[in-house]
């Protein structure tokens, strides 16, 4: 049976994607969605704008989007005494068990993680080795966000969008490391089944928060969204 994935978006136009989404103005469901769908002759980027490609600069700074995870008081699932990480292990891992934690009450101490990139079954076991097995994914890394406009965010905005479940997924270590902050254009998940709703996720945040995208990752998003099955 096909694998369902989590499916997180800040503003999804209803006839672009026919698709149960998060929004960021959505109370916090952090629930499984159906695979996206998309209407023939539809272009998933339709009014984002469109640059020649990502300029790097040499400015990023990692604690210009606030401390690594945080618990917003108005973010989707924020607000519940655990910080976003946990928030989203708890999200996407199953056969799920429970420890309490400094920062989280129910935190997840065990479980498997149906890894969306890679397509693997991993274990996740709480410790010190936490990170390394099991991963939280920007799928719009911060790096990229901010060559493409976030420099000029305020720091409030940046900080809900390093911390916005629309935005983020567990995922296989070593995956993530992989992708660091690769645009669509130097990086696409190797579980070319995941390519249909990567790409609707990846342009959903574009759009919900204003971000242009590089012509040559909109042609990989593009493909990729060809691979989605028909509205």
């Amino acid at each position: 049976m096909r694998r369902l994935w989590p499916l997180a978006a800040g503003v999804v136009l209803a006839v672009v994607v026919a698709v149960q989404v998060l929004t960021q103005t959505d109370p916090g469901r952090l629930a499984h969605a159906d695979i996206p769908t998309v209407a023939a002759g539809v272009d998933i980027l339709s009014g984002i704008p469109e640059i020649p490609a990502r300029v790097r600069g040499n400015d990023y700074r990692r604690a210009a989007f606030g401390d690594a995870w945080d618990d917003l008081n108005d973010a989707p699932g924020g607000h519940n005494g655990c910080d976003t990480r946990n928030d989203i292990l708890n999200r996407d891992l199953v056969d799920k068990t429970y420890v309490a934690i400094k920062r989280c009450p129910q935190a997840v101490a065990t479980g498997t993680l149906h890894d969306p990139y890679t397509d693997n079954a991993i274990a996740f076991v709480r410790g010190n080795q936490v990170g390394a097995a099991v991963q939280i994914d920007h799928i719009v890394p911060l790096a990229l966000a901010w060559d493409l406009g976030a420099r000029n965010w305020t720091d409030a905005l940046r900080l809900r969008f390093a911390n916005d479940p629309a935005n983020l997924i567990a995922v296989e270590g070593q995956a993530n490391q992989d992708k660091s902050d690769a645009e669509p254009a130097r990086w696409m998940p190797p579980n070319h089944a995941f390519w249909c709703q990567y790409a609707v996720q990846f342009a959903a945040v574009l759009r919900g928060y204003g971000l242009p995208v590089d012509m040559p990752s909109a042609a990989v998003l593009r493909e990729a969204a060809a691979t989605c099955p028909a509205a």
